[in-house]
This record gives structure tokens, C-alpha cells and sequence, in this order.
């Protein structure tokens, strides 16, 4: 091999280790970057325990604990207000539970207590139409059943005496007019038709007038014994059916809407577990008590066994449903504040945000949703309330962002304080600061920094001051200090 073979075989070698070596360092820079991806830049810094404490660069907050960097994650950046990504482990931890907003008829089973009365357009009340004295009474004590035609007492009245002497002497002389007056005189003072056939066939007055039962019932408000001496309108007894009773409830004003007439109820009681009974709804007392501001209803039972007592305690549900159907959601999902009520919806790839919602009807398993929401939204049942305040903090630093980007202002604040130390060589000085209404901040302790303007020997421990302050990327800056205790001293 000669000469100039061999140095074109060793310029040969070095330029392939040459290449060689390029390829396999854009080879591992390749692999390095598909595997380790380049580390992404934060947003901004904010302070841990205020979200709207927000720099540009690293940093200590008012608190002095060190600024969190927040980073872009699936266009986070253009999300609207108030709109939060949580990691999956957390939501596992929190035990998040989801649920989908529905569009049907509100359902509502309402449950309450009542006591069973009789029906009341089947009480008979039994009344003496004339003078005169018990001479024997039938029925002995309250709850006695009797049946139609039963007799119930005897009377012995003058006035009945007497007219029965009038009918006689009128069918004596065979007067049809005076006849059918002495008639229409003796059912007046409801003389029944027996006692009549017994006075058509013996021809003399009966001292003694029988008076019967007309239907069948339970002797109750048994006002009378033998030997009383009864006036009319005096009341001698009560004649209750039991075949149908009634029971009155009390509900709350909200569960009003929910029952008509005419729906269906179910009624258990204590001594008879095992049973149940149906009835309907059969009135709605146009009134509500002014007390306890409950309304009361009257449900209606069939009662054929009689296992249904007045003053018994029941315990009722009526089931109802609303005609149309509307827009709901579980009434676990809701939540309650004094100025509105919000829900947390479920958004796409692990994002939520807080809403505020209109709601209608309430019940004890659904709320109606009149505005905020639509068919099939997804919304948070359980560990909604962690969500929403995050969900809250964020919305409001988002919106002071977009305004602060917007009018490209300095926030500024007026507001009263104390001053509590000075520290001359930072130019700094230690405030307790009274509430910002307008940025919803309630009282605070912090360090403000001192613009060129004020001249820091112008303070003094201790003193009340009326200052203005804005918010630099530097920090919290004081430009005007107005000393209230000086003014109140020269007002004075």
C-alpha cells in the first residue's frame, strides 16, 4: 500500500468518527428532549394565603413567605373567571361526586303528623225540639254504637201531650184540614211514625214519647241522663260515622305549591305498623295560621274495619308532582349563601367553576333551577364547598387582572391606620390598617414602603393617619399621609 492510499484510509476514518459523533448527539439531544420535556416558565408569582397578591418575578409576600410561581396548563390563560383545575388525586381525596342537571317533573313526597277526626258532614247532633223530662235514657255512655231506629231516650213534654190531644179530637170529628195541621204539629216536634201507629191504635195520648236514632254511628258529647229536664236547643248528644274519617295536617308555606285536591296520600300508625292506609287530598284551608305560619290540609280515609279512632296520631306522606316538567338539581348540590345561591359545575379535563343559579321550588330531594344552568350540565355534589371558595378567589383575582390590564391604573387605596413601627434605614413603616370595602378586605397588619415624597420623619409611633396607598410591582407604597389626631386637635 502506498503512500497516499493510506492517508486517504485515514482521512476516511476521522471523518466518519467525525459524523458519527454529530449523529449521536442529535440523537440524545432528541431522546433528551422527548423524554424530559423543557421546564415551562410560570405565569406570575402570588402570595400563598392571597391570590391576589400578584408579581412578575420571584419574591416575599406582605406576610413574608415566599411568592408560588403559577404555570400555564391547558390554555388555563384563556379560561373564563372563576374557573379552577383541580389534580385528579385531590379530587379523589376530597371525595368529589358529580351529578347531571334534569329535566322532569319535580317530585315531592312530604312528610308530616296529624290526628284523625270524624267526618264531619256525617255527625248527626241530637236536639230536643220541645220541653220536658228524661224519663228514660237508652244509651248509657260515649262511644256506644247504636243502629238507625235504635231508640235513644223517652220524653215526657206537656206540649207533646197536648198536641197529641189536638190530632185525636181532630180525627174525632173527622176535620181533614184540622187533621193534617195536628199532623204537620206532631212531626215538627219530631213524633216519629212509630209512635203515631201506637197513637192511631189506642186512641189516647202516649205520656211517654219515644225518640229513635236515623242512622247508624258512635254515641259521642253524651250531655244527658234520666231525669234531666231539657229545654230546645239543648244539645243531648253527638251521632258520629266512622265508615270515612278525616285527618288535619300542617305544612310549611313552601310545600303549598306541591298540594291540590284530590292527590294521593298514605297514612301508617303506631299501633298498627304493619298497615297501611290510602286516602286523597280533600281540602286546602285558604288561611295560614299567623302563629307557627303552617297551613292546614284535610286528607280523607276509607275506614271499613273501624280500625280508625277520633284523636288517634297518624303519620302521613302525600305524594305529589308537578304538571310540566322542569329544570333541577339535587338539593344536595346547592348552596346557600345570604346574598344568592351557587352551584359548582363539572367542566372538561378536570376544570370547575362556581355559578350562580335563580332557583324556584324546593324539595326534600331536588331543587328547581330557573336560571344558571342547562339540561344535562354537570354539577358537584359533595366537596362542592372547598371547590367554590377556590373557584371564588379565583374569579375575583382574574377579574382585578383583566381590569388592571385594561386601564393600565395603579390600584390605589384611602384608608385609616395606626402606625405601629418605622423603620428609617428600609424607608419602611408597620400599619394596622382598617377594612377596604371596595376590594372586599377586611382589616389587616402589614409593612408599607414610602414613596419619595413622604418624608419619613413626618410619622410617629402610635399615631392615627388618613393615608393613600397604591400597589407597585415593588410592593404596597404610601404617597399622601393626611395625621387625623392632629386635625381633630385644631378642629378643637
Amino acid at each position: 500500500m502506498n503512500k497516499k492510499t493510506v492517508i486517504t484510509v485515514l482521512i476516511g476514518i476521522v471523518v466518519g468518527a467525525l459524523i458519527t459523533a454529530v449523529v449521536m448527539k442529535q440523537l440524545q439531544g432528541e431522546t433528551t428532549s422527548s423524554e424530559e420535556p423543557s421546564e415551562k416558565k410560570p405565569l406570575y408569582w402570588v402570595a400563598p394565603m392571597d391570590a391576589s397578591y400578584k408579581r412578575d418575578k420571584p419574591g416575599k409576600s406582605p406576610m413574608g413567605m415566599d411568592l408560588v410561581p403559577v404555570y400555564e396548563e391547558n390554555g388555563d390563560a384563556e379560561d373564563s373567571p372563576g374557573t379552577v383545575k383541580i389534580h385528579p388525586n385531590i379530587i379523589n381525596n376530597l371525595s368529589v361526586k358529580t351529578g347531571k342537571v334534569t329535566k322532569a317533573p319535580l317530585k315531592s313526597n312530604i312528610r308530616t303528623v296529624g290526628y284523625i277526626n270524624y267526618d264531619e258532614t256525617t255527625l248527626g247532633h241530637i236536639h230536643s225540639r220541645t220541653e220536658g223530662w228524661v224519663e228514660r235514657l237508652y244509651v248509657s255512655h260515649n262511644g256506644q254504637f247504636i243502629k238507625a231506629g235504635q231508640p235513644l231516650y223517652k220524653l215526657y213534654s206537656p206540649a207533646l201531650v197536648n198536641a197529641q190531644e189536638e190530632y185525636l179530637l181532630a180525627k174525632k170529628r173527622n176535620n181533614q184540614s184540622l187533621l193534617n195541621a195536628a199532623k204537620q204539629r206532631l212531626q215538627s216536634l219530631e213524633f216519629s211514625v212509630t209512635e203515631l201507629r201506637k197513637l192511631n191504635k189506642t186512641r189516647q195520648p202516649i205520656q211517654n214519647v219515644t225518640f229513635y236514632a236515623k242512622f247508624d254511628g258512635l254515641i259521642d258529647n253524651l250531655n244527658v241522663r234520666e231525669g234531666f229536664y231539657i229545654k230546645p236547643g239543648t244539645r243531648l248528644m253527638t251521632i258520629g260515622n266512622l265508615d270515612t274519617v278525616w285527618v288535619d295536617v300542617e305544612l310549611f308555606e313552601r310545600q303549598l305549591p306541591f298540594v291540590v285536591e284530590g292527590q294521593k296520600a298514605t297514612m301508617t300508625l303506631k299501633y298498627l305498623p304493619q298497615k297501611e292506609w290510602v286516602g286523597t287530598v280533600d281540602y286546602v284551608y285558604p288561611m295560614v295560621n299567623p302563629t307557627n305560619r303552617a297551613a292546614k290540609v284535610r286528607l280523607e280515609f276509607k275506614n271499613p274495619d273501624q280500625f280508625l279512632k277520633p284523636n288517634m296520631f297518624a303519620e302521613v306522606t302525600i305524594n305529589s308532582q308537578s304538571r310540566n316538567s322542569v329544570l333541577q338539581i339535587p338539593n344536595q348540590a346547592l348552596i346557600r349563601t345570604e346574598s344568592s345561591n351557587r352551584v359548582v359545575v363539572a367542566l372538561e379535563e378536570g376544570k370547575y367553576k362556581s355559578v350562580n343559579v335563580k332557583t324556584g321550588r324546593v324539595t326534600d330531594q331536588a331543587v328547581e333551577v330557573i336560571e344558571g344552568l342547562q339540561e344535562s350540565d354537570e354539577v358537584v355534589l359533595s366537596g362542592q364547598f372547598l371547590i367554590d371558595s377556590e373557584s371564588s378567589i379565583e374569579s375575583d383575582f382574574k377579574r382585578f387582572s383583566s381590569a388592571k390590564n385594561k386601564t393600565k391604573e395603579v390600584p390605589k387605596a384611602r384608608v385609616d391606620g395606626v402606625v405601629n413601627a418605622i423603620n428609617h434605614d428600609n424607608n419602611t413603616v408597620n400599619i394596622s390598617r382598617d377594612a377596604i370595602p371596595k376590594w372586599n378586605r377586611g382589616p389587616a397588619t402589614m409593612d408599607f414602603k414610602l414613596d419619595e415624597s413622604i418624608d419619613v420623619s413626618s410619622l410617629t409611633v402610635g399615631a392615627t393617619i388618613n393615608f393613600m396607598f397604591e400597589i407597585r410591582d415593588e410592593g404596597f407604597f404610601i404617597t399622601m399621609i393626611h395625621d387625623k389626631e392632629t386635625e381633630e386637635h385644631q378642629n378643637d
